[in-house]
């Protein structure tokens, strides 16, 4: 498996405008990002299967205490979409891709755990 450039998976919050550069813009939240209109947010795609379950998110909850093991129960659960898993990459390898996520904590979400996966840092 080719290894994907770090440049190609950008990651952005839902909040931030969006930018010509960021390439195809995907929503990687299992919920729409709160107060968010969907004209305003240029959203090319959105993976909700892709995104933590209901039940890791809330058993999570943002918490950096739980990071190390919401890394590791979200890789697993990832690894259970090999399709969307495949779209990414080969999205990716076309191109640039921002995965967008609606999360405060730019260091500690969903979207961080993914880009980890799709460049091969973890999980493989």
């Amino acid at each position: 498996m080719t290894r994907l450039a770090a440049k190609n998976v950008n990651l952005k919050r839902a909040y931030e405008p969006p930018a010509a550069d960021d390439g195809t813009r995907i929503l990687v939240d299992r919920l729409w990002p709160r107060g968010l209109r969907k004209a305003d947010a240029a959203i090319d795609q959105w993976m909700k299967d892709i995104a933590p379950s209901t039940g890791l998110r809330k058993w999570f909850g943002h918490d950096p205490a739980r990071w190390q093991e919401f890394r590791q129960r979200y890789t697993d659960e990832i690894h259970g979409h090999p399709e969307q898993l495949d779209e990414l990459r080969s999205r990716a390898r076309s191109g640039r891709i921002t995965l967008v996520f609606s999360a405060h904590d730019e260091a500690h979400n969903d979207a961080v755990v993914l880009r980890d996966v799709l460049l091969g840092r973890i999980g493989v």
